[in-house]
């Protein structure tokens, strides 16, 4: 299964400046289903997270998946300061009483030229967090200006949480991706979400196969 996902995975990016790093996948789960998806990209740049959350609910809806990106769901200035883990706890219980039973996670986490991605790099085998002391960890990556200097290597991660009514709401799936010095932005953000789309359907997470 590992070996055909990384092939895949190779086959999508091989003319592209990006690459998996870490692909792990909650070893109790072996088919994830969700009706109802929040397609979360966490970013400063407006366009690029439009665009981002866009291509990636196109992809949900050819599968035939209900998907809801944050900028629909999330108020306008709900990006714009910290919040505070009941806040989130809040957010995350107004998701299950809208039918919400997943959120896709995405967003940039540091750089080889970082202090901060020497942290990330620490912490790669926590597979015990929740989505909200994720966002907590890193939402001043809407605000905090000075979050992206000096990058040349990005290191992103996606995450996909369960968010289900009476059960763990933890992570399913987690896969971070290096994307190096793009200069087509929205070619790099393609490129991405063609990888993503590859790892859930070959792992059965949400995108399920049908027995042949």
């Amino acid at each position: 299964m590992k070996r055909s996902i990384l092939l895949a995975i190779i086959l999508v990016t091989s003319c592209s400046p990006i690459s998996l790093v870490e692909n792990w996948k909650n070893p109790d789960i072996v088919l994830f289903h969700a009706d109802k998806v929040l397609l979360v990209g966490m970013t400063q740049n407006q366009d690029a997270r439009e665009h981002f959350e866009n291509q990636l609910k196109k992809e949900f809806e050819k599968r035939e998946v209900e998907a809801w990106r944050s900028i629909d769901v999330f108020d306008v200035s709900f990006t714009d300061s910290q919040k505070t883990e009941k806040e989130l706890d809040d957010v995350e219980q107004s998701l299950l009483d809208k039918d919400f039973d997943a959120i896709l996670f995405t967003k940039i986490t540091g750089s080889e030229n970082r202090q901060s991605f020497i942290k990330s790099i620490s912490r790669l085998e926590d597979h015990q967090r929740r989505f909200n002391d994720d966002y907590l960890e890193h939402q001043g990556i809407y605000y905090d200006e000075s979050y992206y200097e000096n990058f040349k290597v990005y290191h992103a991660e996606t995450t996909l949480y369960c968010i289900c009514e009476g059960k763990e709401r933890s992570m399913i799936w987690r896969g971070i991706i290096d994307i190096t010095d793009p200069r087509n932005i929205e070619k790099a953000i393609d490129d991405y979400i063609k990888m993503i789309v590859v790892a859930m359907e070959e792992q059965d997470l949400i995108f399920i196969k049908e027995s042949e």
